[in-house]
């Protein structure tokens, strides 16, 4: 809990933040911060009024500092690294928003943010990665569609980013940069058309030999990222033992518990001798271990099925 006078520094540099009024946030903050330094939450206050000032190299130091006295503060990384990107400091950027993403693989921001850097040094396979993993947990995000069009237009598949534009486009209506994209897709998806369509008049019977080499080329160049394709692994890994168990115990049902109950129902049929008592009992284990079969059968049907969901996630090129 905040000492009364920071709280009450702190909640009037909390209304002038909502009045934008930025100078006087800073002034609240930095006295707030005279009466204590150690507070993470001074700090964090304070970087994001730098920020918002543009004041990028006072907005690092606070947020660093955000981070030494709470190192367990996922936004304060997330906010570091993308005040770090803005100051093309890549590497730095670059640790500092793993960190974010081992202390909470949920926060879409971070992938979001670790995609503008990867796309700002130049490597679009893995800002494409982290973008897709944005999406995934936040569909809706105009901004990741947006930019996983952009750098498909730069790959040279349209129709890969006319998907996206379209995408952004249903969050942010009539959002300029979306329909300039979109636009741009269209004529280079026409264009590609008309091409293919003059390549086939001109009689060039190996238009698509090379698909499957150029496919297993960039199979070969495939670029994996430790972090963005972290949680595809462990989701992997977890479903791949889940679905060995129910494989395991269906058939440890059906050897241990079926095969058994069978023999001994045959017998008890078989055998003349054999009372309604020792019948009917032999049914109820039959029925027990039937309904034991049909949930591990279930079960492994579910394991199957998440493993396939998981397939369909494969991290791409």
């Amino acid at each position: 809990m905040l000492p009364d006078k920071v709280e009450k520094l702190c909640q009037r540099a909390v209304q002038a933040i909502a009045e934008r009024d930025w100078e006087k946030a800073k002034q609240m903050y930095l006295m707030a911060l005279g009466q204590r330094g150690d507070l993470p939450d001074v700090h964090y206050g304070l970087a994001t009024v730098y920020f918002q000032l543009r004041e990028l190299t006072s907005a690092a130091h606070h947020f660093r500092e955000a981070t030494r006295l709470d190192p367990q503060r996922a936004g304060a990384f997330v906010n570091l690294g993308a005040v770090l990107n803005l100051m093309a400091q890549y590497d730095e950027a670059l640790t500092v928003l793993r960190k974010a993403i081992q202390l909470d693989p949920q926060r879409v921001e971070g992938f979001y943010n670790l995609g503008l850097v990867y796309r700002r040094r130049g490597q679009g396979d893995l800002a494409i990665s982290a973008y897709k993993e944005a999406l995934r947990l936040n569909p809706r995000m105009a901004d990741a569609h947006l930019n996983l069009g952009n750098l498909y237009m730069e790959k040279g598949q349209p129709r890969q980013a006319l998907v996206h534009y379209e995408e952004a486009l249903k969050v942010r209506t009539g959002w300029d940069k979306a329909m300039d994209g979109l636009e741009a897709a269209r004529d280079a998806i026409e264009s590609d058309s008309q091409g293919g369509l003059a390549e086939q008049k001109a009689g060039s019977s190996a238009m698509n030999q090379p698909v499957a080499r150029a496919a297993a080329a960039a199979d070969a160049d495939r670029v994996v990222d430790p972090v963005i394709h972290a949680t595809f692994l462990t989701s992997l890994h977890q479903a791949t033992v889940v679905s060995e168990e129910a494989g395991r115990l269906l058939g440890a049902i059906v050897g241990g518990e079926i095969e058994p109950v069978i023999q001994e129902l045959s017998r008890a049929l078989l055998h003349s001798h054999g009372s309604r008592g020792e019948l009917d009992a032999c049914l109820t284990k039959f029925e027990t271990a039937l309904g034991r079969m049909k949930a591990a059968h279930q079960t492994l049907k579910s394991s199957v099925a998440r493993l396939e969901e998981i397939g369909e996630r494969f991290p791409e090129k």
